[in-house]
């Protein structure tokens, strides 16, 4: 076959079904994604008949639910066969997420808001007003540009570098929300390019198949709905750590810790990657001297980084005090969140009265001590493991113990883990997961602008277990890859020159 044929098959078999599903996504996005007050598009007819109840909803909500189905799919499909070392270009792949993505550009966001208040709070800091101290309704016109009321009294938790770009997006657009998504958009889909390079890149520093890091970790498809169709900032801090990790194992490591202080001053949550890239500037080889010193070192820097955006941004050290601001909601995602749930659930069914605060603020608690002891042991205790792998289980730990958990927050850890391998159970967890929280991304309540089925978490769960259930027993193919084969080894070094890399970066002592 020629080089021709083989693309031509290539796009065929595995590019178009997800293509499709983007574009479905991108026309469903302008009837049932959010759209501000504040934008011109509400005169347009075709968004308005998408947008109107009854058959245009229904079109647009069609739209999103199959949109997302057959991405989804296609890259099961793509996973299969890539798993198998039957697709090993990492140019195919990087073309299958070009085109996976691009009809979304342009779209108002979905599953998510955040852009409206990334834009509002950019208009803050131009009207001289500091964004750790005030919510975005101190702004005059945040509820005509789309913020979440949720949030409207709250401080943001965000870095200095990313006020600043909130503000130079703010500028650049004017009174335009609808364009400062696209520009949000546009730098989370900059980080997702430097993932796709980056994260392939960790990932043969540790003997692990860059194509195959490559389609679990970027190519997934909660990279597209979340970072992409939800233009969260969250793009840029995992892609700050992922580069940062890479320039530390590549034997830069001040260029390193530069790196991942940017992605501190984007998301502060970056800062548990900041002693991995200490253990990684101290070698594998280190006695507690060596660490000590490295550890203060990437402190200093990133300290000086941190505080120096904070002076240029005006903002100061404000976002220490908001990190509180996201646990001001319950997810049914968080278990320790989840778990106080239901004991004050039972504490009432039994008449003792309703303890709903105490109880989820008791194991929240106990989580965070939990969180903060498993932390320590990972960066104490570092022996017969990669840095880059504990940089990825700490990132977890916080995900997994923490107040509030988001279907995004596991593409925090998702990267760095994946580029250090995963066993076969945990890589077939993974994908199940992924699954578990697309479907659920779209079933659940925050999915769009007046939700696609108006599912709490509880009965969103529950359909999506039904979906896998129907999907695991019709398809052999899916069936493999989401529960796993008796003979698949996981995301390991496959011969002996990749596991003596990934030995390299073993921590001996």
């Amino acid at each position: 076959m020629t080089d021709t044929g083989r693309r031509h098959s290539f796009f065929v078999h595995y590019v178009v079904v997800g293509l499709v599903g983007s574009i479905l996504l991108a026309i469903g996005a302008f009837g049932v994604g959010w759209l501000p007050v504040n934008t011109s598009l509400h005169g347009n007819p075709v968004v308005m008949a998408l947008r109107t109840p009854g058959v245009g909803v229904a079109l647009a909500r069609f739209c999103v639910i199959v949109g997302m189905a057959l991405i989804l799919q296609a890259w099961l499909v793509l996973g299969y066969d890539v798993l198998r070392g039957k697709v090993r270009s990492l140019p195919a792949l990087w073309w299958t997420l070009a085109a996976w993505s691009a009809p979304l550009i342009l779209t108002p966001p979905l599953f998510s808001r955040d852009a409206y208040a990334y834009f509002t709070q950019g208009k803050l800091l131009i009207e001289g007003l500091n964004p750790y101290d005030v919510g975005v309704a101190a702004e005059s016109g945040w509820f005509n540009d789309g913020a979440d009321p949720l949030w409207a009294e709250s401080p943001t938790p965000y870095g200095p570098l990313f006020l600043l770009i909130e503000r130079g997006v703010a500028q650049f657009v004017g009174p335009h929300p609808v364009w400062a998504v696209i520009a949000f958009r546009l730098w989370a889909m900059l980080a997702v390019a430097m993932l796709a390079v980056a994260v392939p890149a960790l990932a043969k520093r540790h003997g692990i198949s860059a194509p195959k890091a490559l389609w679990l970790a970027v190519l997934n498809p909660l990279v597209i709905m979340h970072f992409v169709a939800g233009a969260h900032n969250d793009a840029l801090m995992a892609a700050g750590v992922v580069v940062g990790l890479l320039l530390a194992v590549e034997y830069r490591p001040i260029a390193g810790t530069l790196v991942v202080a940017v992605a501190i001053a984007v998301k502060p949550i970056a800062l548990v990657a900041l002693p991995f890239v200490g253990l990684i500037w101290a070698g594998v080889n280190a006695g507690w001297w060596q660490r000590i010193r490295a550890w203060a070192a990437t402190g200093v820097i990133a300290a000086v980084v941190v505080v120096g955006l904070g002076v240029v941004s005006g903002t100061g050290l404000g976002w220490i005090a908001a990190l509180s601001t996201p646990g001001a909601i319950r997810t049914w995602l968080s278990p320790p969140t989840a778990l106080g749930m239901i004991v004050s659930g039972g504490l009432r069914g039994i008449g003792l009265g309703d303890h709903m605060d105490l109880s989820v603020a008791v194991f929240r608690g106990i989580a965070t001590v939990i969180a903060a002891v498993i932390l320590l042991w990972l960066v104490l205790k570092p022996q017969g493991r990669s840095a880059v792998r504990g940089a990825g289980l700490a990132m977890l730990t916080v995900v997994v113990l923490g107040p509030v958990v988001q279907p995004w927050y596991l593409l925090w850890s998702l990267p760095v883990l994946v580029a250090a391998g995963l066993t076969a159970r945990w890589l077939h967890a993974t994908i199940l997961l992924t699954a578990v929280l697309t479907l659920h991304g779209v079933a659940g309540t925050s999915a769009t602008s007046d939700a696609l089925f108006e599912f709490g978490d509880g009965l969103g769960l529950l359909l999506v277990a039904g979906l896998l259930a129907v999907i695991v027993w019709a398809s052999p193919r899916e069936r493999v890859l989401l529960l796993g084969d008796p003979g698949d080894p996981g995301l390991v070094p496959d011969d002996r020159p990749a596991q003596a890399r990934y030995d390299q970066m073993v921590i001996n002592r």
